[in-house]
């Protein structure tokens, strides 16, 4: 491919990628503050001020069938489709997957190791890890330092970086589509079927959200590390700085969700 062509392609792909998650990671997070106050202040409608408007929300238990939802879930899908469409364009057609240092994966090998990764990251958590939240983080945090380790003996250490970050973004995507609105689809079907909405998959996709708003704070964090090879994926306890800091963005992300 040209290079120009090639730049062309990173060049908007990546501002649309990063325009995605914007959305995404607004709608998350908004969400995720509106119903903390739900349970801090009013159990029933929330009152608001932006951009010169006054705004009132209320939670309720079931859908009215005269108006429709507004569903989130094509930011999810379309960032992670263009962050993928990256990850192919810079580092899998750009040759970036390997250093070519002594014992470690060619180029061919590193891309197949890092689309395994994807798929056995999902199975891991979905399997295992989500299934209580000590888990999932305790755990969790275990399992991106030791892959990172990993993968930075197999491949280029900027390479590692990426597809850690790729992984942790295939989980809060496949926890919109495979978790989060397949539960909501089934609680709205019983709403306007005269039934009364699942309260248990109410409770099990709040639980992949709540997952998601702090797999946010790494994955962001690998987003920028390109940026800061020395810091970051260059240094050679590059996974121990990256736990480290994880730790650090998690306990970030809980303060802000507890405002």
């Amino acid at each position: 491919m040209p290079y120009n062509v090639q730049e062309w392609l990173n060049l908007l792909v990546r501002w649309f990628h990063v325009f995605a998650g914007i959305l995404w990671i607004g709608a998350t997070w908004y969400f995720t503050w509106l119903d903390r106050r739900f349970h801090t202040t009013d159990p029933d409608e929330v009152w608001m001020v932006h951009s010169g408007g006054f705004y009132q929300v209320r939670r309720m238990k079931s859908p009215s069938p005269e108006h429709n939802l507004h569903w989130f879930k094509w930011e999810a899908a379309l960032t992670w489709l263009s962050g993928f469409i990256l990850l192919v364009l810079v580092y899998y057609l750009g040759g970036l997957m390997s250093d070519g240092e002594p014992g470690k994966l060619n180029n061919r090998q590193a891309i197949a190791a890092g689309l395994a990764l994807l798929v056995v990251s999902w199975l891991v958590y979905d399997l295992v890890l989500a299934r209580d939240n000590r888990l999932a983080m305790i755990g969790g945090w275990f399992l991106i330092v030791a892959t990172t380790y990993a993968l930075d003996r197999l491949m280029a250490p900027r390479a590692a970086y990426m597809q850690v970050g790729a992984a942790m973004g295939t989980l809060m995507a496949g926890n919109v589509w495979m978790r989060i609105i397949p539960a909501q689809r089934e609680m709205v079907r019983a709403a306007r079927e005269g039934g009364q909405p699942d309260q248990r998959l109410a409770d099990r996709a709040k639980n992949r959200s709540k997952h998601n708003t702090f797999l946010i704070m790494p994955v962001l964090l690998i987003m920028i590390s390109n940026h800061f090879p020395v810091a970051l994926y260059g240094h050679s306890y590059n996974w121990l700085i990256l736990g480290g800091l994880t730790i650090v963005g998690w306990i970030a992300a809980d303060i802000v969700r507890r405002q």
